[in-house]
This record gives structure tokens, sequence and C-alpha cells, in this order.
């Protein structure tokens, strides 16, 4: 197909873009989080109760996206859900109780929801097209865009106040949407390749199949998990136990996005050298451990060390689950691990939040270590298959 190259490289920059902002905008909120808490007097598990708006959107639009995408196509869904997350960031610096800031973290979450099965469902196309895999760089922008936001969000916190940092982040977000999605709804994916992955399409899966896809899906979740704990529960744990600066605080999520960065940079690399299911365990033991040093430590440092670590170890785990769904059962595999993935993510912040109150947060946020020594052990246990 004439140009056909030109075309996939134009829509991987703009796909690109998309996972970058998204990042970018949802680790601006996060650090923000301890400002509304305060604002809205929240008890921690009141904000656990208010942030399961942000996962009860989520997992409602995702159970619609793939339709969507399916009948409109996963460009045009992206472009709506981005527009839609953009506009939705700046609502809760405007509410002044947990009942207004669960509503309004409800529609936060379904676009964030939305938007992260629609830019997955068009970046797997892409690697079907392209066939080359590239998952991990599309997940490192992701992390490269929450490093940038947390950042700029940490030095923010110190001259702007919560309504106008998220103001801005829904500026950035419209401006990134306006032209990544030109080409977006310009292009299709040209597809020369007839061939898919068993599974694919209508074909009904087999039940072995079947049940090796939610393996999949339950590393993406137990490992997704922890992004969303340090997302949403890391500075507040620098900030309340260690007493850290505002500042130091969001250095916090910036430490662990920096390090999951450099490890899904380096992913395709790993992979080639260790193999998927060696990955798998190393990584998962690796984040087991960080987290362990970061959520008990008394210092500061070890504490943002650990953070680092957990990133490190995270970084490629989703990325192969996803990638091997897909791989078994085509769209409909990548789909099921993204959702269970991306589900870990939106569930375990309240979670925590719920665990920290009949506990303590530092305790709560050992589980994120439970779950990531569990995925190195399902990796383990499923051998070649991961």
């Amino acid at each position: 197909m004439p140009g056909s190259s030109l075309v996939l490289t134009r829509l991987r920059v703009a796909i690109t873009a998309f996972f970058a902002m998204d990042g970018f905008v949802f680790a601006g909120w996060v650090v923000r989080i301890p400002d509304i808490k305060h604002q809205t007097h929240a008890s921690v598990g009141a904000l656990g109760l208010a942030l399961l708006g942000v996962s009860a959107g989520a997992v409602i639009t995702m159970t619609l996206t793939g339709r969507l995408c399916r009948r409109y196509g996963s460009h045009p869904v992206t472009v709506a859900c981005a527009i839609l997350l953009s506009l939705s960031v700046a609502l809760p610096p405007l509410t002044h109780s947990v009942p207004a800031l669960g509503a309004v973290l409800l529609v936060f979450g379904a676009a964030y929801g939305g938007l992260n099965v629609a830019f997955n469902s068009a970046a797997v196309d892409l690697v079907a097209a392209l066939r080359r895999s590239i998952m991990p760089t599309f997940h490192a922008a992701f992390s490269l865009g929450g490093m940038i936001g947390a950042s700029l969000g940490g030095l923010a916190a110190a001259s702007l106040s919560p309504t106008r940092h998220l103001l801005a982040l829904t500026v950035i977000g419209l401006l990134v949407t306006a032209v990544a999605g030109r080409t977006l709804l310009r292009y299709d994916v040209p597809v020369p390749h007839p061939v898919q992955p068993a599974g694919s399409g209508r074909r009904r899966l087999d039940a072995p199949t079947r049940r090796r896809v939610v393996v999949f899906g339950l590393i993406a979740l137990c490992t997704a998990y922890g992004e969303g704990a340090m997302a949403d529960w890391g500075a507040l744990h620098l900030r309340q136990d260690l007493d850290a600066s505002a500042g130091v605080a969001a250095a916090g999520y910036t430490c662990f996005a920096l390090a999951m960065t450099a490890g899904r940079a380096s992913g395709t690399r790993l992979l080639e050298r260790f193999g998927r299911s060696r990955t798998v365990i190393l990584g998962g033991g690796t984040a087991a451990a960080g987290m362990v040093l970061g959520s008990l430590a008394p210092w500061v440092w070890a504490t943002l060390l650990g953070f680092a670590v957990t990133g490190l170890g995270l970084a490629n785990l989703f990325p192969v689950a996803v990638e091997r769904a897909g791989a078994l059962a085509g769209p409909s595999g990548v789909a099921t691990a993204s959702t269970l993935g991306y589900g870990g993510m939106l569930l375990g912040p309240p979670a925590i939040g719920f665990m920290a109150a009949w506990t303590s947060l530092p305790t709560a946020l050992t589980s994120v270590a439970v779950l990531a020594a569990l995925a190195a052990l399902i990796g383990a246990t499923t051998g070649r298959a991961a």
C-alpha cells in the first residue's frame, strides 16, 4: 500500500502522544490528592470511598468501550474519551464534600477507563500491522508522561492552587487531543496481513485458552494494582507518615515513574535476553522487595529508593501480560487482560484506603508487595506460556 509506512509512523506518534497525555493528566491529578483531601475535610476512609468513584466509572466504561470500538473504531473513541478526560480533571477542586468529590471522580474514572481501553486497542492494531513488539514503548510513554506530570505537579503545588493547576491540565490535554486526534481521525491502520491469532474476531475460545488469558489478566491486575497504589497513596504516605514537604511527597511518584519509564524503554532488550517468564519472575520479586522497603522504611530517602525499585520491577509485567493474552486470543484477549489490569489499577487505591482505615497506611501499602510476589509466582507456574 503506497505510503503505508508513513501512515503507520504518524499513527505510532499520535498513539504515543495519547499514552503520554494520559499519564501526564493522571499524575497531575494524583499529586494534588492531599490538597483535595484537606479541602473536602475527608478522613482516610472517606477519601478511599470517594476514590471508588474513579474505579466504578472506569469499570463501567471498560465494559462498554470494546463494543464502541468495534462499532465506531478505536480511533474516534480514543479522541472522544481524551476530550472527556481533559475536561473532567478540572472538576475535583470545585468540590467541597466527599459525595460531590465521588460524583466528579465517577466522570473522571469513566473517561480514564474508556481512554485506556480505546488507545490500547488502537495500539494492538498498530502492533499487528507493524509485526513488531513495540507495546512496551507505548507504556513507557505513559510512564514518562506520569513522571513529567508528577514533577511539574510538585512544582505547581508550591505556587498554584489545585483549581488553577488542574485547569492547566485541561488546556494541555485538549491541545494534545486536537493535534494527535487529527491523525487518528484521518487514518485507519492498514493491515496488509490477513493472518490473525487464534481466537480473534468472532471465533469462540476454548476453555483452556480462556483460562490462560485470564491468568495473564491476573498478572496485569497484580502489577497494575501497584501502579494505582503508588499514584494515589505514595505522596500521602510521604507527607502524612514521614512529614515530607509537598514537593518531596510529589517526588515519590516521580521516582516511581522514572524507574518504570527506564524499565519499559529497555523492555524489548530485557525480554530478548531473559524471556517472558523469567522477566515476570524477576520483575515481580524486585517489585515486592522494593515495596516492602518503600512502605515500611522510617526514612524518606529509603522510601524514595523503595518506590524506584518498585517501579523498575513492575515496569514490563503489564505489557508482557497484554502481549501474551493478545497472542493467544487476539483483540478479545487484549481486552480481557487490559480490563483486569486497569481494574486492578483503579480498584487498588480505594482498597488501600479501606485497609489503611482499619490498620495504617504503611501496612496497607504492603499489599502491593504481596500482589507483586503473587505475579512472580504466577509467572513461575505458567512457565514458557508467560
